[in-house]
């Protein structure tokens, strides 16, 4: 940029974007300036602009029209805004790079494009609402090599132009169809390919073999079928495949084993039955091995995938498969994510799961195991999710957990454990640090569930702060990321309201039969916000020190807790979930409580012994009569109920399922 606009433009940010007219502006770079509003002026003066930047803003409305003067523009870069509207660059025949993703653009694009770019490299249209068919689109793009069209509404079948690309991405589109083996020519020079989460069916065509260059092939979510093609043995460095949530027949090509690069296979979600294929534990390259959402019954052991050296993540969950859990993945030295929820395993943990030091998430919910929790699981320090809800196990909760200083999400729900609360719990989470650094030192994205964050689902409790929106329709890339910025410690990307709460580290002991007082040494726990106790045989009183965590959401529902609401509660400032009900509370609400402002799911129904006023003009009025049902001694001063805000008794119902 140079003087008099250059000078202009830095003042824009914060602001909105008026563009002054001068030809002398050659590249113009206002990445993250907090621009926001429309685009004013006009480009048609700028004969010299060959680079434009304005990503990673809050550009609103639509493009203006005479952008498309800018013919001599090479570089355009508008991803990460708000910009809506028709997508009309038909003038920009001269550029090489194009990104305008996360975007709300809309409409089609044939008409918009100009007919013929042979300069263009680089397109990534992704994430904005285009849709229409791509068939021919690119016919007269000679030099482009990187496409990105995904999370849109493209339809039809897939473009046959892909001859010359290294990079194409349609995935999550309304692509149908089946693919042609034309599509992989001899010389294809694809590296990476994802059609994932579209409408195509019909047969992979053995062609694939052309594109020797192959790393990355995904074609998750469609409707293949038929048999995996030997073709995909000829792509020596194939490193990721992913082929979860297709048909599949269950034969393997032998031909697979000599993918040598091959690190990650996801064949999720196609229905195999029987015992796991013996192929898979030869596979010796293999770190992620995602078997989720079959029908297996058997094979965990004689298949040898315990046995692969480098595995660090298994998913076996949602099987059909019975028995104890395998003594044999001690042999497992490198492993850090073992998932093996929702199937029939029976009997008690093994001791020897406490052997894997490198663990960080070990979910084992959903399945009838029984006995205690092994207190050898203090030994795993770098465990970050414990998921063992929905089982039968029992006795007490290891006073060794506390050991478990990485260990930020803690779910024990829908078990027998009884017995007191061990102080030593405080010392969960406790330092969660080094774990994070390591796992933010692999470049490579930390990638657990696949299927609409089915494992996240599993491990977050529905319906409280900060995990809301997970509840709702999210991208395949969205789950990615998510379960990245956890595993490495980034946290939640939560709404702004928890702000700045960011990692939401949780401990749920809900439907337990946990007795005795509440340890006042849980003030100690500084990475944790949500505080789960509902429906046991707690008692006592709620100790005052609860009050220095930085909690959203505090339930104790359905115990026997009683003595007075600490009137300290007033300080959590942060607290939106405040669930008392069904205990022996007594005395007055305490006045501090009206300081909660952010609290929007209040319960404090069936305390017998809750006496005292609620006036109309405090902010608990602003909840209804179902907050405070069953409390015979206080008295509601409302003048009337009009709009009010929730009481949690629907929503974070005891008997709510999700955990």
């Amino acid at each position: 940029m140079t003087d008099g606009w250059s000078q202009r433009l830095c003042h824009a940010t914060g602001k909105e974007l008026d563009v002054m007219p001068t030809a002398r502006v050659s590249s113009l770079d206002l990445s993250s300036s907090r621009i926001f509003g429309p685009i004013f002026g006009n480009f048609s003066s700028l004969t010299g602009l060959n680079r434009l930047d304005l990503s990673a803003n809050s550009i609103t409305d639509e493009l203006p029209d005479d952008l498309n003067r800018c013919v001599g523009l090479k570089h355009l870069n508008l991803p990460h805004n708000l910009i809506g509207g028709a997508l009309n660059i038909s003038s920009l025949t001269n550029l090489k790079t194009l990104d305008v993703s996360q975007n709300r653009f809309e409409g089609g694009i044939s008409m918009s494009f100009p007919a013929t770019c042979d300069k263009l490299t680089t397109l990534n249209i992704s994430s904005n609402n285009l849709g229409g068919s791509t068939t021919g689109l690119f016919d007269n793009y000679s030099s482009l090599k990187y496409v990105d069209l995904s999370l849109n509404r493209f339809a039809g079948q897939v473009s046959q132009g892909m001859a010359g690309l290294v990079q194409f991405n349609a995935a999550e589109n309304d692509l149908t169809g089946n693919i042609s083996p034309s599509m992989f020519p001899e010389g294809c020079k694809l590296q990476f390919l994802d059609l994932s989460g579209n409408h195509l069916f019909g047969n992979l065509p053995n062609s694939i073999a052309n594109c020797s260059g192959l790393t990355y092939l995904s074609l998750w979510g469609n409707g293949f079928d038929g048999k995996i093609p030997p073709g995909i043995g000829r792509i020596p460095g194939l490193e990721k495949l992913i082929l979860g949530s297709n048909n599949f027949s269950r034969e393997m090509p032998l031909e697979l084993m000599n993918c040598t690069a091959l690190n990650y296979l996801d064949i999720s979600g196609n229905n195999f039955g029987g015992e796991v294929q013996g192929l898979f534990g030869k596979l010796t390259s293999l770190t992620n091995l995602k078997l989720h959402s079959n029908k297996y019954t058997d094979g965990i052991v004689s298949s040898g995938i315990l046995r692969l050296p480098k595995l660090t993540m298994l998913d076996l969950s949602l099987n059909w498969f019975t028995g104890e859990l395998p003594t044999e993945v001690s042999s497992m030295t490198s492993i850090k994510y073992l998932v093996l929820a929702q199937n029939n395993f029976y009997g008690q943990i093994p001791p020897v799961y406490g052997q894997l030091v490198k663990l960080q998430i070990l979910d084992l919910s959903y399945n009838n195991l029984s006995g205690g929790i092994p207190a050898d699981i203090g030994n795993l320090s770098s465990l970050l999710v414990l998921v063992l809800a929905g089982n039968q196990l029992s006795g007490q909760i290891p006073r060794e957990i506390g050991n478990c200083t990485s260990l930020l999400w803690l779910n024990l729900a829908g078990n027998k454990l009884s017995g007191q609360i061990p102080p030593e719990i405080a010392g969960i989470g406790s330092n969660p640090t080094p774990t994070f650094v390591r796992n933010q030192k692999d470049a490579v994205q930390l990638e657990i569930g696949t299927k609409k964050c089915i494992s996240v689902m599993r491990w977050i409790p529905i319906g409280y702060p900060g995990f809301n929106y997970v509840d709702s329709e999210m991208s395949l890339k969205d789950c990615r990321d998510l379960e990245d910025r956890i595993l490495k410690g980034y946290g939640i990307v939560t709404p702004p309201y928890v702000q700045p709460c960011i990692i939401l580290g949780y401990v749920r002991f809900s439907r337990n039969l946990l007795s005795g007082h509440i340890p006042p040494m849980i003030s100690a726990m500084k990475n944790f916000h949500l505080l789960l106790f509902d429906d046991n045989l707690l008692s006592g009183v709620l100790p005052s020190e609860i009050c220095q965590m930085p909690l959203v959401a505090l339930n104790v529902s359905r115990n026997v807790i009683s003595g007075a609401i600490p009137s300290e509660i007033g300080r959590m400032i942060l607290l939106e979930t405040l669930d008392l009900s069904f205990n022996n509370f007594s005395n007055g609400l305490p006045p501090s409580l009206n300081q909660l402002f952010k609290l929007n799911k209040f319960n404090v129904s069936y305390n017998p012994l809750l006496s005292g006023n609620v006036s109309s003009t405090s902010h608990l009025s602003t909840f209804d009569e179902q907050s405070f049902l069953g409390d015979p001694l206080l008295s509601l001063r409302f003048a009337d109920y009009g709009p009010h805000s929730e009481s949690n008794e629907d929503e974070l119902s005891t008997e709510d399922v999700s955990v």
